[in-house]
């Protein structure tokens, strides 16, 4: 580990065993898994204590897996350790695309031990439970896990006690039901057969206000739902609750191409559900569903709270987001926190949130991997920015595709200044697919 781990052979770790060990001895440590549970009790730390300084980071979205891999490029000497719960990557930006069937899963789905390989840090899969930041200490179910840095890049959650205070019950069947699949796991590939499985009816479909993840993105995938509704000839129709106005682009597309097929509320924000009479209120109307993709209002993830790197807001209360320094990304509260990706707070006065897309994420986690590279030689970091670029189908028979570029640079006063640009392309050629193999080289080696 640390300056003796090669690129070829990284270190794995599995929570279970306790115990490290390389990708040539995986089968070997397999088969002493009925042993796990009393060798994971006797020994509590995840790995050995590091024989230099170690880096731990949080999260295998984009920004933890560029934090990793941009860490072992420039400071070899740090051991580099990245922890996350999915056994695998699945892209969020080309999501909508799977569910029509437009891009095979292939593509979009990636091995994070092979990444630990190719770049030479530690993969440990598994779920933490808590972070230290007075022993600079993280917990998991196997063990603990010490550090100098940490990066946090544990992404967002859904506050479903928007809608549904606290009742426990109903927050469970609206997450088992009418998930919206807009957090990694398994819920793409479920969301995926509840549309195969529509037969017909009311489909509701809420879109928060914002910040939340790729802001067009719900009304892509309401292009993909309205088409699946055309071609199959169901007597259905989408309804999109929208606590936004819809930009003008899809309302086109909506219009032209869907007018049967899906309705769209604009400003309806949502009041009330009750998921097991499947009933919805918003300041307009009340309305009955038959199937849902439910989209709460989004925050930072639990960690972010557990550790509390949550910001307030102007009364002082918790807000929703973690509160960062907009240049350099530590922590407000802690310098030896990194945070990257979806959780971060505002970034500016001028414009708010940076775009909550996997290109800025990678940037983010890019820019924390130069700032601690540049603290552990006591250098003072450069300034750097990110940037960020979107594609995103305003329509898809015959296909239109909006790329949406963003770009920052710092005003005199210091004040980060946000540029936006967008192309619209009547005769997409694949952008969005190349654009995402090159990211996914980047981050996958």
């Amino acid at each position: 580990m640390g300056s003796t781990c090669r690129r070829n052979e990284s270190l794995l770790y599995d929570k279970t065993l306790g115990m490290s060990f390389t990708r040539r001895s995986f089968l070997g440590a397999s088969l002493a898994a009925c042993a796990a549970p009393l060798f994971a009790q006797q020994a509590p730390a995840l790995l050995p204590a590091s024989k230099g300084r170690r880096v731990v980071v949080i999260g295998g979205g984009w920004g933890g897996l560029s934090a990793a891999r941009h860490l072992r490029d420039l400071a070899p000497e740090l051991e580099v350790v990245l922890v996350e719960k999915n056994a695998a990557f699945f892209s969020m930006p080309l999501s909508n695309q799977w569910l029509a069937g437009r891009v095979d899963a292939k593509v979009l789905t990636h091995d994070y031990a092979a990444a630990a390989t190719a770049f030479g840090y530690t993969f440990i899969r598994a779920e933490v439970s808590g972070i230290d930041r007075t022993q600079r200490r993280v917990r998991t179910a196997g063990g603990t896990l010490d550090y100098d840095w940490l990066v946090l890049a544990a992404g967002i959650r859904h506050d479903y006690a928007a809608w549904l205070g606290d009742d426990a019950r109903a927050i469970a069947r609206v997450r088992e039901r009418f998930f919206c699949a807009w957090t990694p796991g398994g819920e793409f590939a479920a969301l995926k057969d509840r549309l195969a499985a529509f037969a017909g009816g009311d489909l509701v479909m809420t879109i928060p206000s914002p910040p939340y993840r790729c802001q067009p993105a719900p009304y892509e995938r309401a292009l993909v739902i309205g088409r699946m509704i055309k071609d199959r000839g169901l007597r259905a129709r989408l309804h999109v609750l929208d606590a936004n106005a819809l930009p003008q682009r899809f309302a086109e597309a909506f219009e032209d191409d869907y007018r049967n097929q899906i309705a769209h509320y604009a400003h309806a924000k949502v009041k009330a559900i009750d998921p097991f009479n499947k009933t919805i209120s918003t300041d307009f109307d009340d309305l009955r569903f038959d199937e849902a993709i439910l989209m709460p209002p989004q925050q930072a993830g639990d960690l972010a709270w557990q550790a509390g790197l949550v910001g307030k807001d102007a009364e002082g209360k918790p807000g929703s987001w973690a509160a960062q320094d907009p240049v350099h990304l530590h922590a407000k509260e802690d310098e030896r926190v990194f945070l990257v990706g979806d959780l971060i707070d505002r970034a500016s006065l001028l414009f708010g949130h940076y775009p909550k897309s996997g290109h800025m994420a990678s940037r983010l986690g890019a820019i924390a991997a130069h700032e601690i590279a540049a603290r552990a030689k006591n250098k003072t970091p450069e300034t750097l920015l990110p940037e960020s670029s979107c594609f995103i189908y305003s329509r898809l028979e015959p296909a239109e595709l909006t790329r949406i570029d963003t770009s920052y640079r710092l005003r005199g006063d210091g004040v980060i200044v946000q540029t936006t640009r967008q192309h619209h392309d009547p005769n997409p050629r694949g952008e969005d697919v190349e654009w995402a193999k090159g990211m996914f080289a980047d981050l996958f080696g």
